[in-house]
């Protein structure tokens, strides 16, 4: 297992804020959480805590952002997508503004805090912002090279990370680039597209399909908007079914924003692995995957399905 992606983002922010001057980050009250507590010690002048006041988060963001500089703002995704879901589509997105919304602490596996702290709509409300970017890293590299190209891109983004430890997928290696899907296996049979925490599991289901027989393509889609539509479309076109991995709900996320390019573009059966349309609870975090269905498991159950569907 390799480290939380809110870890990698608090140890490249401080890199980050040796190479940048400009930028400033900003926490409400949750810095030793969100891992902004790393960047504040090296930099406590060009840190600011707002308090519990999300809303305000954002709207001082954006003046930091008018007046020059490259501030990044976290809090847990439920507060930063949901509180203050006006003040980034007003102050930040309309205006087109430079702020970098890192945040944390998103989907289920958020755990024992509960289904109010568990934000599974994230991703469904800041994809629908106009000028708004959305990239949610599968590990820790991908992290890391999300935050930078972040830090050097102009205009709103809000990157998605989560609480738990998730296996380690690329090395230093890996280039990350913005809307660029990234293929993991190939194969003939299908296409499963994941995102977040879901990549490593379903390269693991891909494995375990291909001890069945089952020949399946793995993209890892980091970036929910823009979206890489060709390779959407290549894997429709190549392999005739696709199943989309996410934790999130499966209205509006990752599952919706495949559908809406294969359906325009090329139409297959399609199956989505992601929370049905209902609240989380308080749990451990394995034990809320399994209850949700977004394990292993539940990928190749739909992974056959969605072949039994094929002409």
């Amino acid at each position: 297992m390799g480290s939380a992606t809110r870890e990698a983002y608090g140890e490249i922010l401080k890199e980050l804020g040796k190479k940048y001057q400009d930028i400033v980050v900003l926490d409400a009250d949750l810095s030793k959480s969100t891992k902004t507590a790393v960047f504040a010690k090296a930099f406590p002048e060009r840190f600011f805590n707002v308090g519990i006041a999300e809303q305000n988060l954002m709207g001082v963001g954006a003046g930091l952002a008018a007046a020059g500089k490259i501030p990044f703002v976290s809090t847990f995704a439920m507060f930063a997508a949901g509180r203050a879901y006006e003040q980034v589509r007003n102050s930040i997105c309309y205006p087109k503004l430079n702020v970098k919304i890192a945040a944390t602490h998103a989907g289920l596996t958020v755990g024992e805090d509960g289904a109010s702290h568990q934000a599974i709509e994230d991703i469904s409300l800041m994809r629908s912002i106009p000028n708004m970017t959305v990239i949610v890293p599968a590990d820790a590299e991908e992290t890391r090279q999300a935050v930078t190209f972040a830090a050097e891109y102009n205009g709103p983004v809000y990157i998605r990370l989560g609480r738990m430890s998730v296996p380690d997928l690329f090395t230093t290696d890996y280039k990350f680039e913005l809307g660029k899907a990234v293929q993991l296996m190939d194969g003939i049979d299908v296409t499963i597209i994941a995102t977040g925490i879901m990549v490593a599991s379903a390269k693991e289901a891909a494995e375990e399909l291909l001890g069945l027989g089952i020949s399946a393509r793995v993209l890892n889609i980091h970036t929910i908007k823009p979206i890489d539509k060709e390779a959407i479309i290549k894997a429709a076109m190549d392999t005739g079914a696709i199943v989309t991995c996410e934790e999130h709900s499966i209205i509006g996320g990752l599952g919706s924003a495949v559908a809406e390019v294969v359906v325009e573009n090329s139409p297959v059966p399609m199956e989505r692995v992601g929370v049905m349309d209902t609240f989380g609870e308080s749990g451990t975090p394995a034990s809320l995957l399994v209850k949700y269905h977004l394990t292993v498991n539940d990928i190749v159950i739909a992974a056959k399905k969605v072949i039994s569907r094929k002409k």
